[in-house]
């Protein structure tokens, strides 16, 4: 995509999402997520205005907007590519992903388990206080229903030992060597989906001459896209981080350039 800066009206493709104004390293963020449910919906702009203007009039005067992304699904489809962008530009800038309408996507069991799983902040511009913490309330109901399964299952295993059925389990241990090396690539995993998130931004860098490590370092400062070394061990974010060096880009280069020969 390209971006705009409306303060200077001025377009580039150093990035690969659209930024309205340059990004601040404090000012609240926003990336917009709308959804539609047809092709024809899209095209004729139907439910898609009124989602922008809802997310424009709560984003305006207390954040920052700085992407949206619009969604078109079907009903033979599950997968939410628009959205996995949308997440991945929440990463990179550390921003806050709001929606127009909580009540359709919130019920829906795919957007609330991408949701988790991204450690991304939400918002709703029609319910404002409801974020991440009604998220976890939904994500609670259905917890809810595990916990009576298990009950039953315990209830059941319980009255089978009182049969005379020997019951056996796992008792836990010290962490074997599978255990370490399967952390390890759970760690690598998060690194790879980070350089992911990335690929598009340094490509669109080198396309316009942007090549040296300390270039892309800069750049990538100047746009605001958080430092990869400022997440915690669970790979969930702890800030806005510092500037980008080179070290870190030829990291990330690195991780693209071995994924690309995997895949080839």
């Amino acid at each position: 995509m390209v971006i705009r800066d409306r303060s200077t009206n001025a377009r580039c493709k150093q990035c690969s999402i659209r930024l309205y104004g340059a990004p601040s390293m404090t000012a609240v963020r926003f990336v917009a997520y709308y959804r539609v449910s047809t092709a024809r919906q899209g095209r004729s702009g139907l439910g898609l205005d009124a989602q922008r203007d809802a997310v424009r009039g709560h984003a305006s005067g207390v954040a920052q907007l700085l992407a949206e992304y619009t969604e078109i699904e079907s009903g033979r489809r599950n997968d939410r590519p628009e959205l996995a962008k949308a997440l991945a530009a929440c990463r990179l800038h550390r921003a806050t992903l709001v929606i127009a309408k909580l009540d359709r996507l919130a019920r829906n069991v795919t957007f609330i388990s991408a949701l988790m799983d991204s450690g991304v902040e939400f918002v709703a511009a029609d319910m404002p206080a409801a974020s991440r913490l009604t998220v976890h309330m939904l994500a609670a109901v259905a917890e809810h229903e595990a916990r009576m399964i298990s009950e039953r299952t315990k209830a059941a295993l319980a009255a089978a030992k009182r049969r005379g059925i020997k019951l056996g389990g796992f008792r836990g241990r010290a962490a074997s060597d599978a255990d370490r090396l399967l952390a390890s690539l759970a760690r690598a995993q998060l690194a790879d989906a980070r350089a992911r998130d990335l690929a598009d931004t340094i490509g669109n860098l080198r396309s316009e001459g942007i090549v040296s490590l300390r270039a892309i370092a800069r750049r990538l400062t100047q746009l605001g896209i958080a430092t990869t070394g400022s997440y915690d061990k669970l790979g969930k974010p702890t800030g806005h981080g510092g500037a980008w060096t080179g070290v870190q880009v030829r990291r990330i280069i690195a991780r693209l350039d071995r994924h690309a020969l995997q895949s080839s």
